[in-house]
């Protein structure tokens, strides 16, 4: 394991240079390795973050280059000098573009009326059949994960990179940055 390695792995992932070194340590040199040792360990910083108070942020406009659809987005952080950081204002920007590309209703799965889900699940029940109870149960839990990841922001794949979702994204941003980050709230208009 060179110092390369280390630096590389930084740039990749925004970790402090002890933090690398001891992934490339665990993962045996392997960039990919490490890159996951630090997603698992980061994971657990940004939850812990998560808990801290959010008084600060932005809201930002983004309006599509043809006029006729856009999208207002207030993101929170907790100090007005994130709220400054270009990183946080590109983030901001990236969620704006999210919510005019993907047309999301709610923020999160907690978000969905509760008849909403009822509904939902009522339809999926439909089409089932005859099936154990215990086989529906499972097709309905991942037909409504399908469900939320269309219409809750958060759970949505980033339109940039659809290996990561809306929440993976900002958990990134909160290990980078080193804050509490959160969508406070979005509205798309269009025509």
């Amino acid at each position: 394991m060179s110092t390369k390695d280390i630096v590389k792995l930084r740039e990749m992932t925004g970790a402090g240079m002890m933090d690398c070194k001891k992934a490339l340590e665990e993962a045996d040199g392997d960039i990919s390795k490490a890159v996951d040792v630090l997603r698992k360990k980061g994971v657990l910083k940004a939850t812990k973050k998560g808990e801290r108070t959010t008084g600060e942020g932005l809201v930002h406009a983004y309006i599509h280059t043809n006029g006729k659809v856009g999208a207002l987005v207030q993101m929170l952080c907790e100090t007005d000098f994130v709220a400054r950081n270009e990183e946080f204002k590109k983030l901001t920007h990236d969620i704006a573009m999210q919510v005019t590309a993907m047309y999301p209703s709610y923020l999160a799965p907690e978000d969905v009326p509760a008849n909403v889900v009822k509904k939902e699940k009522e339809i999926y029940l439909e089409k089932l059949g005859d099936k154990p109870a215990d086989v529906k149960e499972k097709i309905i839990e991942g037909k409504l994960a399908k469900f939320y990841s269309e219409v809750c922001l958060l759970k949505q794949p980033f339109f940039k990179d659809e290996d990561v979702t809306i929440e993976e994204l900002i958990q990134q941003k909160i290990i980078k940055i080193g804050e509490n980050i959160k969508v406070k709230k979005f509205e798309r208009f269009s025509f």
